[in-house]
């Protein structure tokens, strides 16, 4: 019986995802990722027009797969306040995982070499795309002022990831979620 390998370009970005998460962007290069990924070094020069374009697919990826948990534990609630305090519960289910080592997006920035990096980038791209999702549920709830609980309730998101893995504090996210639900309650409403 053989087994069908799976395309080099997939290997790469599966080298990628592991490597540069737990490691950092910086820290890893290239000749590594295309040892883990056991492919030729023209395989990386085919698929990726180098290792800035593999950094940024990289971080595409871990979007992706944020959104969509995100989107799995919103799916199906009706009510706006829900699908904010639904976005703990995707937090909760992403720190359980093993490996968590905080937000990729975070982590590749703090590595950047300025504002216009592939980090810096994909960054305000995830964060757009974040405090997009978090304002259009606080609108939706019609919270007279939608965009202050947005800022409340992103803080609050972003403390339960960072105490999360700075000082590996599981609870953080259960708390976060419990202050954000008491914005949540309190918040003047239209």
């Amino acid at each position: 019986m053989t087994t069908k390998r799976s395309p080099a370009r997939e290997r790469l970005l599966d080298a990628a995802d592991r490597l540069f998460y737990a490691e950092g962007v910086h820290t890893v290069g290239i000749d590594r990722i295309i040892e883990e990924a056991g492919v030729a070094k023209g395989s990386l020069f085919y698929n990726f027009s180098g290792k800035d374009e593999l950094v940024a697919a990289y971080l595409d990826g871990r979007g992706e797969r944020r959104r969509a948990r995100i989107e799995r534990h919103t799916a199906g609630l009706t009510d706006p306040v829900a699908k904010l305090l639904a976005v703990f519960d995707a937090l909760a289910e992403a720190v359980a995982e093993s490996g968590f080592r905080g937000c990729a997006f975070a982590n590749a920035a703090a590595e950047a070499s300025g504002p216009d990096s592939v980090e810096a980038v994909a960054l305000r791209r995830y964060r757009g795309w974040f405090d997009e999702l978090v304002l259009s549920f606080a609108t939706e709830a019609g919270y007279a002022d939608p965009a202050g609980v947005a800022e409340r309730v992103r803080l609050l998101y972003d403390g339960a990831v960072a105490n999360t893995q700075l000082d590996a504090n599981r609870g953080a996210v259960a708390v976060a979620r419990q202050m954000a639900e008491l914005v949540l309650t309190t918040a003047p409403r239209n």
